[in-house]
């Protein structure tokens, strides 16, 4: 019958026989067990992102062989920063600062699946998707680092594919981190602030109307989210104790 390929996201060194890889595998009639652990041993250098791989299943004879692609750029920026998820409101918050050598180092590992024609153009690449995740990159937002790319800022380190830093450097990113961390907290308390005074101000104003004042005083719509659902929960406690007063209120039928 020849060849079938099953590609599936897996977790880097963590894979199982759960969906989505065990029931796309299931028809071919191979040992699953098999190939979840030669998939673990293949991606346990990529712990803690999400794997990209093939299985190339020979239908007559049950052999298979694995190819494992690179994580997404996403991933593998994540795992230079060390965070778990990119900000959620990544045009305010920055969750980490990165080196040019750190970024060098990404388009190096995703070289193959970059479009840009040369290294300049792949690390300019990268360095857009840092934009969307709120990463830094050598200390200033992303699309001030893609100028300063195309100002030969950085021509040296780009040249000689540079991709280690010191242990000095890993600390001050490190300190750097912890700064912008501090700071998303505090901008988030702010507006939190900011926001239960507006609903102070509006009680008893309909839902629509508190929605559109958060909206307009640019509270993040994570946070408006999170005060939307606690006027809801207000209103219905409230219309809830006034069914309950007037019930008691009523007279009992004779």
């Amino acid at each position: 019958m020849g060849k079938e390929t099953v590609e599936s996201l897996v977790p880097g060194g963590k894979a199982t026989a759960a969906p989505p890889l065990g029931p796309a595998l299931g028809p071919l009639k191979i040992n699953i067990g098999e190939v979840v652990k030669a998939i673990n041993e293949k991606t346990k250098g990529f712990d803690g992102m999400q794997v990209p791989v093939k299985v190339i299943v020979d239908t007559d004879t049950k052999e298979f062989e694995i190819e494992v692609g690179t994580p997404p750029a996403s991933e593998l920026i994540l795992k230079e920063a060390k965070a778990e998820k990119g900000a959620g409101n990544p045009k305010m918050d920055k969750i980490a600062d990165l080196r040019i050598e750190q970024i060098i180092k990404i388009v190096k590992m995703k070289e193959s699946s970059l479009l840009g024609k040369d290294m300049k153009a792949r690390v300019k690449e990268v360095i857009g998707t840092c934009n969307s995740m709120g990463v830094l990159v050598e200390g200033v937002p992303a699309a001030e680092a893609i100028a300063q790319v195309n100002d030969g800022v950085f021509d040296q380190e780009i040249k000689a594919e540079k991709t280690e830093l010191s242990a000095e450097e890993l600390k001050e990113l490190e300190e750097e981190k912890k700064k912008l961390e501090e700071e998303a907290k505090a901008r988030k308390a702010e507006f939190e602030a900011q926001g239960k005074e507006i609903l102070k101000q509006m009680e008893g104003k309909e839902s629509s109307a508190i929605k559109r004042a958060l909206t307009e005083a640019k509270i993040p719509a994570s946070i408006i989210d999170t005060l939307m659902a606690e006027v809801t929960s207000a209103a219905g406690a409230a219309a809830g104790a006034a069914g309950a007063e007037k019930k008691a209120e009523k007279p009992a039928a004779k």
